[in-house]
């Protein structure tokens, strides 16, 4: 009888052993390594290209509210619009149909934000426009997308409309020009130029 027991809790030993082996391999894989985190699928050279296409239109818009120039800024904002338009989002699919679908309500608020200061004919009212557009792009659209281009620097003005009337926008240097200050503020001159600091860097993950 003992004997009979004992091959009995041999075979059960063995069956519990078989499948606490097949279970962890399961886990591990061929290589022993346990499985990586699911993380956002990465993006297609498209994709990644045509984002840099609609920022280097960005700083275009930017570099002429540097020089108070409504007419440049006007022209790089309608190339950014229609960039901005070519991104593939659809791409975005692959990951999540939430994350998809709050990166198109962002995607629509930068372009909402760009069609307004179209039509803007103050310099001022112009520049709140592209406050707005800066702050759709960063955090919100670049902490979508999984951002994969050139580094880029979330850059701040703590006066940019008036005492503690703050702005941010995006540069792609670390040297600050003030687009809401500018060259030829009617106040300050040039001397508000450089006034701002790095508050955050873009960044691929």
């Amino acid at each position: 009888m003992k004997k009979i027991l004992f091959v009995v809790l041999l075979l059960v030993l063995g069956v519990v052993g078989f499948y606490w082996y097949r279970f962890s391999n399961a886990k591990t894989g061929d290589g022993g390594q346990k499985q990586q985190a699911l993380t956002l699928k990465k993006h297609s050279d498209i994709f990644n290209l045509s984002v840099a296409d609609a920022m280097s239109a960005y700083f275009d818009m930017k570099e002429a509210f540097v020089n108070a120039d409504t007419v440049k800024a006007k022209e790089s904002c309608r190339r950014f619009i229609q960039l901005f338009d070519s991104i593939p989002m659809a791409e975005l699919k692959k990951d999540t149909l939430n994350l998809y679908d709050a990166a198109m309500a962002e995607h629509a608020n930068v372009k909402s934000n760009a069609a307004s200061l179209l039509q803007q004919t103050d310099i001022t009212e112009m520049r709140k426009d592209f406050k707005s557009i800066s702050d759709n792009l960063y955090p919100s659209f670049f902490g979508m997308i999984n951002y994969e281009g050139e580094k880029m620097y979330l850059q701040n003005c703590p006066m940019a409309f008036g005492e503690d009337k703050e702005a941010n926008w995006i540069s792609k240097t670390v040297e600050v020009l003030n687009p809401y200050l500018g060259k030829n503020h009617p106040e300050f001159k040039a001397t508000m130029l450089h006034c701002g600091s790095v508050k955050d860097t873009i960044k691929a993950k």
